[in-house]
């Protein structure tokens, strides 16, 4: 069966998804926008604008991806294989990420606020467990790691039900969708949600007061669960793929159209009074989101199917990858905003590529040819990673 074969397309992707948040976040110290830990003097809008065209999307296909690894790891294993297998491949990096790789961060933090002493004097208020940002103890960018453990921990047993031989009938009746155009009607779960809760539930990746987004994610990761399930889904995705994009680019033309006139809720140009066109409004970010992930699904399956020497490389760092490089860019970043005389861009760039250099060596050097980093970053034993690997499943 179809679903049950190696789709490269979705490592790639996920490869890809991966670069795109490097340059998320690479970019994210030089945007016009508070919240983010250190920030330089001067910031860019046109940086801010594309990292929110990135920010649409990213995290969505991301947990998309993660949602058909979940449906690959549920392969011959029990329920309760699959939960103990996400507990040492996401609860123990995520322990050891809190505990390890996001401290540095916080320190830096510190540092700019005006704390004065080493790190070493600064690390035990970490086991104060006082949650950030008023104390030291956060997951910061590893929210994601976070989310997914619960998804997989909670959902486990849909998941055994749903690949079970007993539950043909179910993959048989959502065949339909993937008729014509009906794939789309995927989309409109998330959106309905993202357009009623979003504006009072804004975005945190604190998971207690993040109601609106716990949800949203999740249903980006049941939609790529059921579209890898039923094979004929993802052929609709490939079909449709032009269609997508169509949909998302236009979308994305007029969310920016309105934004950058001021013609929004609230502003004076909003001239609007029927909270109708309100909901429509905020309904144009998750239809952009769910356009381009289905749009990228549909072009990597057209594309990217194709296997390659080093995709298996590309594949097993990745995951570590994703859990060094925020902590990088933050310690690079405390020393290179302190630069004067160097604009943003060449800023940014320096911060791009010395953090991609930085993390790659790291991963290489020090975390894949030893069996207790593997270990702490989730990576799979030394012993199991030569021979057949299911899809995707290196990086889950």
């Amino acid at each position: 069966m179809e679903s049950t074969q190696r789709q490269t397309y979705l490592d790639w992707l996920r490869i890809l998804s991966i670069l795109g948040v490097l340059i998320f976040h690479s970019a994210m110290p030089y945007v016009a926008e508070e919240g983010w830990h250190l920030k330089n003097a001067e910031t860019s809008n046109l940086l801010m604008e594309s990292n929110l065209f990135l920010h649409l999307f990213r995290m969505p296909l991301l947990f998309f991806i993660s949602g058909t690894v979940s449906f690959y790891m549920m392969q011959r294993r029990s329920t309760l294989s699959f939960i103990g297998l996400r507990f040492r491949r996401l609860l123990i990096p995520l322990i050891f990420g809190m505990f390890v790789v996001v401290p540095p961060q916080i320190y830096m933090e510190r540092l700019v606020a005006g704390y004065q002493g080493s790190f070493w004097d600064w690390y035990p208020a970490t086991f104060d467990f006082v949650p950030y940002p008023k104390g030291n103890f956060s997951w910061h960018h590893l929210w994601f790691v976070a989310y997914l453990f619960l998804y997989d921990l909670i959902f486990a047993p849909v998941f055994a039900w749903l690949i079970s031989p007993k539950n043909e009938g179910f993959k048989t009746k959502i065949e339909v969708l993937a008729k014509g155009k009906r794939i789309y009607l995927m989309m409109l779960p998330g959106i309905i949600w993202y357009t009623l809760m979003s504006p009072d539930f804004p975005e945190t990746n604190n998971l207690i007061n993040d109601p609106a987004y716990f949800v949203y994610w999740l249903l980006f990761l049941m939609a790529g669960f059921i579209c890898i399930l039923q094979p004929k889904l993802m052929d609709s995705l490939e079909r449709n793929r032009r269609f997508a994009l169509t949909i998302g680019f236009l979308t994305l033309l007029l969310l920016n159209y309105l934004r950058w006139n001021k013609i929004e809720p609230g502003d004076e140009k909003w001239y609007f009074r029927d909270e109708f066109f309100t909901y429509l409004f905020y309904a144009l970010k998750p239809t952009i989101a769910w356009a381009w992930v289905f749009a990228l699904i549909g072009y990597g399956k057209h594309y990217l199917n194709r296997k390659s020497k080093i995709l298996g490389y590309l594949n097993e760092s990745a995951y570590p990858f994703y859990i060094l490089h925020q902590t990088v860019i933050v310690i690079l970043v405390y020393y290179i905003v302190q630069l004067p005389n160097e604009s943003i861009l060449s800023k940014y760039i320096y911060t791009l590529g010395l953090t991609f250099f930085i993390s790659v060596l790291t991963y290489h050097l020090l975390i894949r040819p030893f069996a207790v980093s593997r270990f702490l970053f989730g990576m799979k034993p030394i012993k199991n990673t030569v021979g057949k690997k299911t899809p995707t499943e290196e990086t889950a």
